[in-house]
C-alpha cells in the first residue's frame, strides 16, 4: 500500500450494519455529520437499515436508495459499489465486513484508499497496543488499519463536534433554557427540588423494585423515558400492557413520563437538562459524558459476559481519582444496574453521593475535552499515516 502521507482526503465512505438498535448507526451517523458539516468532506454512508436511521433523523426517507441529508449522501447497502473506487478513505464500522465488489474497487484504485476498521469504544488497556495496527488483506493489495476510540491519549479519542462543550455550557448556565425545554416535553416544569432523571436502557425485568423505592422516597423524582426497550418492563410494574408516548404516571414521590424518541441534537438537550442520566450502548454513553451530569451506563451484553470486563475497565479509569466512598457507591449501583446485584438496594448509597458524583462527572468531561476528538484523529491518520 502506498503511504497516505501528504494526501488530502476529501472523499469518504462509511459502511455500517445495524446490530445494536441505535448504537452502531448512532455513532456512524454522528461521525458522518461531523466529517461533512464541520470538516467539509464528501461523505457517503452505506447502511443496511434505513428505518432505524429514520428514527434518529425523521427527514430521511426509508424508501429511497440514495439521498442527501445534512451534508451526507446516505445510500442503501446494495450493489453497485463502483463509487467506492473513487474514495480516499473507507471506514468499515465495527467489523461489518465490506462487500467483495467494494474491496475490488478499492484495490483497483491508485493509490488505494485508506481502509480503517473503526472498532467499538473500550477503556481496556490492551486497545492502545492495537490502535492503528495494520492488517494486510490476504489476497488483495489492501491494508486495513484498526482504529480504537477511547479515553486515553494512546487511543483515537471520543466523538465530539466543534463547539459542543460551549453549547452545552450555555444551555446549562441558563435555567430558563432548561425549564423551557422541559416544559415543551412535559407540558409543565418539574418541581424545583425534584431529581430529574432520563431513563434510556435495555430490558430491565427487575426495574419495578427500583421504581417502587423511588415512589416511596422522600424526594420528588421526575423520570423522562424515551421510547425504547425498557418500556414494557416499566409498564408491567404499573400493571399496564403498554405506556404510549405522552403517558404520565404518578406514584408517590415518583412521576414518570414517556417522551418521544428524539433526534441526536434533541437527545443532547435531554441529557443536559436532567440531573441524572441512565444511558445504554455506546453513542448515548459518550453523549452522557459530554453532558457533564451524573450518569449510569447500561452496557450492551456480550457472550460469556465479556461486557463485564469492559464495564470494570471503564469504572477503574473513570473513578480513579474519586473519593473511596463515592467510587464504591457509584460502582456498586452501576454493577447492580448491569445485573450484578440489586439496583433498588444499591440506590440509597448511590443517591447519597450524587452531589459528589456530579463533580466527578464534570471533572471527567473537562479532562476528556482536552484530548483530540475522534473525527480529527481519523482525519490526521488518513492524511499523515500517524
Amino acid at each position: 500500500m502506498i503511504s497516505p502521507a501528504g494526501r488530502h482526503c476529501l472523499r469518504w465512505s462509511i459502511f455500517c450494519r445495524v446490530v445494536d438498535n441505535f448504537g452502531d448507526i448512532g455513532v456512524c451517523w454522528r461521525l458522518a455529520r461531523v466529517l461533512a458539516m464541520h470538516h467539509e468532506r464528501h461523505v457517503t454512508l452505506w447502511l443496511d437499515d434505513l428505518e432505524t436511521l429514520h428514527r434518529l433523523c425523521p427527514a430521511l426517507s426509508p424508501q429511497d436508495d440514495a439521498q442527501q441529508l445534512e451534508g451526507v449522501l446516505v445510500r442503501r447497502w446494495v450493489p453497485p459499489f463502483s463509487d467506492v473506487g473513487k474514495d480516499d478513505v473507507v471506514i468499515e464500522a465495527f467489523a461489518c465486513e465490506l462487500p467483495q465488489q467494494a474491496l475490488e474497487e478499492m484495490a483497483a484504485r491508485r493509490p488505494p484508499p485508506v481502509w480503517i476498521n473503526l472498532e467499538y469504544l473500550s477503556a481496556e488497556q490492551w486497545i492502545e497496543g492495537c490502535h492503528r495496527l495494520p492488517s494486510p488483506h490476504p489476497s488483495l493489495p489492501l491494508i486495513r488499519h484498526f482504529f480504537f476510540p477511547g479515553f486515553t491519549d494512546g487511543s483515537g479519542g471520543l466523538l465530539r463536534e466543534p463547539c459542543l462543550i460551549e453549547r452545552r455550557t450555555a444551555f446549562q448556565a441558563a435555567p430558563a433554557s432548561r425549564n423551557d425545554w422541559l416544559r415543551t416535553r412535559l407540558g409543565r416544569t418539574p418541581r424545583a427540588d425534584a431529581l430529574v432523571i432520563s431513563l434510556f436502557a435495555y430490558e430491565q425485568p427487575l426495574i419495578g423494585e427500583l421504581l417502587r423505592r423511588w415512589a416511596e422516597g422522600e424526594r420528588a423524582i421526575e423520570v423522562l423515558v424515551p421510547e425504547g426497550r425498557v418500556l414494557p418492563d416499566i409498564a408491567r410494574h404499573f400493571g399496564r400492557n403498554e405506556l404510549p408516548v405522552g403517558a404520565c404516571v404518578q406514584d408517590g414521590a415518583l412521576t414518570l413520563n414517556v417522551i418521544p424518541f428524539s433526534t441526536q441534537d434533541d437527545y443532547d438537550r435531554l441529557l443536559w437538562a436532567c440531573d441524572l442520566n441512565f444511558v445504554r450502548g455506546e453513542d448515548s454513553f459518550v453523549r452522557a459524558q459530554w453532558a457533564a451530569r451524573s450518569f449510569v451506563w447500561h452496557i450492551y451484553r456480550q457472550p460469556e459476559d465479556a461486557h463485564l470486563m469492559k464495564l470494570e475497565a471503564f469504572l477503574d479509569l473513570f473513578l480513579a481519582d474519586a473519593e473511596r466512598s463515592v467510587a464504591e457507591a457509584v460502582a456498586g449501583f452501576w454493577r447492580a444496574w448491569n445485573g450484578m446485584g440489586d439496583a433498588a438496594a444499591a440506590w440509597p448509597a448511590f443517591a447519597a453521593v450524587l452531589p459528589a458524583f456530579a463533580a466527578v462527572c464534570r471533572t471527567w468531561s473537562q479532562a476528556q475535552a482536552t484530548r483530540q476528538d475522534l473525527a480529527t484523529a481519523l482525519l490526521e491518520f488518513s492524511e499523515t499515516g500517524v
